[in-house]
């Protein structure tokens, strides 16, 4: 069967992103084997066509409905491939769901990916947001990926330093945003000691002095339950705003205004202000804008309370930044990407 014959049209994606936006795509296919990526761009009815390469759904923001072919990547399978004298090698294909394949490592004995428990979305999105959490980014614990490239046809890996790695950020939200990622190798360490650099979770109650992986991943996921909303229950793409980095100076007059100022020193001079915070001092925690709404447990989160538009969630995030930038003079960047 060629992978035309599998494409839906008019395809409903309020249930394939986790803010729960209702929009429809002109047309739809599930891509659950690389020779369907293959069939797609080498059709020429299809080559043309804006495409979205949609996981998870968890780091996009709808703002319409989506005029050229959707490929939902739902790509399978999870396995230890081997290992050297310091890490596990253990590698999972981009459609796997993130906070199960956590679960799995660890369920294998392997401990590394624990502060990353519970964030939503699939393996293949990791990467491309260089997800972070408690102290941990996916930079500190991968190993390589296996992209396919439409303007070749071809597959190949990337190892770290092709991927260019930033705060959320890497080469795959610039220059190499139309590759598609097939599967991520993680490097996890054989040698392991619990990350518990945030106080937070240093100090959540029961982990005790020598935590194991699996009780550092309880650990994450009780305080990710009791701040942020289940998007099974409340529409939200998790943190909305990335926490601005700022030049030293600038946060030391800021500091001269705002004594409360929550801040986190970088080991390049810079510092790194917690967005939440700013955003709760405009007074936007539990307000709303139409039915998009800030969480009122944690200003970070921008919310669905039922029936939003992405127009009202642009409006939303535009005014909260509006006001962030007018009060501190510091302009909030959003996490998901606008569609």
């Amino acid at each position: 069967m060629s992978a035309s014959s599998s494409i839906q049209y008019q395809f409903p994606l309020q249930f394939l992103n986790t803010f729960g936006i209702a929009a429809a795509a002109h047309a739809y296919l599930r891509v659950t084997k690389k020779e369907q990526l293959l069939g797609v761009y080498a059709d020429g009815a299809w080559v043309s066509l804006p495409k979205l390469i949609l996981g998870g759904g968890s780091n996009v923001l709808l703002t319409r409905d989506f005029d050229g072919l959707v490929l939902h990547i739902a790509l399978e399978g999870k396995e230890i491939i081997g290992g050297d004298a310091q890490y596990h090698f253990v590698r999972a294909a981009a459609g796997e769901n993130w906070h199960q394949f956590v679960q799995w490592t660890l369920a294998q004995g392997m401990g590394g990916l624990e502060n990353l428990s519970l964030i939503p979305g699939t393996v293949g999105a990791a990467p491309i947001q260089n997800i972070g959490a408690y102290g941990l980014e996916i930079k500190d614990v991968f190993h390589s990926v296996t992209v396919f490239d439409p303007a070749t046809a071809e597959t190949r890996v990337m190892d770290a330093a092709t991927c260019r790695f930033g705060y959320r950020d890497s080469v795959f939200k610039h220059e190499g945003r139309t590759l598609i990622i097939l599967d991520v190798t993680f490097a996890l360490p054989r040698q392991w000691q619990p990350n518990l650099r945030y106080a937070e979770l240093a100090n959540e109650p029961g982990l005790g002095a020598a935590p194991t992986p699996q009780q550092v991943a309880d650990a994450v996921i009780a305080i990710r339950r009791r701040k942020l909303p289940d998007p099974a229950v409340i529409g939200n793409a998790g943190s909305f705003f990335k926490n601005p980095v700022v030049p030293g100076a600038q946060c030391a007059a800021l500091l001269e205004r705002f004594p409360n100022l929550v801040h986190h020193a970088q080991a390049d001079g810079t510092e790194k202000l917690a967005a939440g915070w700013l955003i709760d001092q405009c007074g936007w925690k539990g307000k709303h804008l139409g039915a998009a709404g800030v969480y009122p447990k944690q200003a970070l989160v921008l919310v669905n309370n039922g029936g939003a538009t992405g127009a009202e969630v642009v409006a939303l995030a535009r005014a909260i930044q509006a006001d962030v930038q007018a009060r501190y003079g510091v302009l909030l960047e959003p996490e998901p990407v606008f569609i």
